[in-house]
């Protein structure tokens, strides 16, 4: 989905995104021209597209936390796609040329062994409510989302685009808010940092918090993945509206 997004920012005049499947064997002859894969079987998944590429000065920094050349960007696009790729023992290459567009290569180990099939509880049920619930992220369709679901579940929901209209909802808002529901990630100051200056005028205010990064870099923006007050991106309508109970009402 992020290589997607970039795909599309770079091709504001339309164009083609094309993704296609592969197989490939890694050999002793192919090892240098595969960035340090091991011998054997991948399957190779490619995406290209038709905009303007990538400026050459800027290809060894793309998968770098927080470099981006958008003004409304966390620059966390495609080091996120570079940890899950990493995390599974793959690899992936950029090819790109001006104005003729990009080709993101990903390969990942193919497993022959037979996959045993795995049982997801699914959370069936929808909690509602009507408690007032601050709701925090720069992503703009993330945020509309979270805000049109908390209404059908019949919260009230507040909208802050910024972390300085975050504050100044905490600081001024004349009713209670109960609870706050934030990006890990925002742009200009730690969430935790947020959060505890929120706390400074609302210190009773209950938090969940949530992000689509890998789960092993949270700890490092003070967020524990494992509480209680944590939920991964993408969720479900049951899940969120569970979670925000369970932070309420606990």
């Amino acid at each position: 989905m992020n290589i997607a997004a970039n795909a599309k920012d770079a091709m504001p005049l339309g164009g083609q995104f094309i993704i296609e499947t592969s197989n490939v064997e890694i050999n002793d002859e192919h090892l240098n021209k595969y960035h340090g894969l091991k011998k054997g079987h991948y399957v190779t998944i490619s995406f290209t597209d038709t905009g303007v590429g990538i400026p050459s000065n800027f290809i060894d920094k793309i998968f770098e936390p927080f470099f981006t050349t958008k003004e409304y960007s966390t620059g966390l696009g495609l080091s996120t796609v570079y940890s899950i790729v990493k995390k599974h023992k793959g690899s992936i290459t950029v090819h790109t040329e001006k104005d003729r567009g990009t080709t993101f290569k990903v390969y990942l180990p193919r497993v022959d062994k037979k996959i045993e099939k795995v049982f997801i509880e699914k959370e069936d049920k929808i909690y509602t409510g009507n408690e007032t619930v601050l709701v925090i992220d720069d992503d703009e369709n993330v945020r509309k989302l979270v805000i049109e679901i908390l209404k059908k579940l019949g919260y009230k929901p507040l909208e802050a685009v910024t972390i300085d209209m975050a504050l100044l909802m905490a600081q001024f808002y004349n009713k209670t808010i109960h609870i706050v529901i934030s990006d890990v990630v925002l742009p200009g100051i730690g969430v935790s940092v947020l959060i505890r200056r929120i706390k400074k005028y609302r210190p009773n205010i209950k938090v969940l918090y949530m992000s689509a990064l890998p789960v092993n870099t949270l700890k490092k923006y003070g967020v524990d993945e494992n509480s209680d007050n944590f939920i991964q991106k993408p969720f479900s309508i049951e899940l969120l509206s569970k979670k925000i109970r369970e932070v309420l009402d606990k």
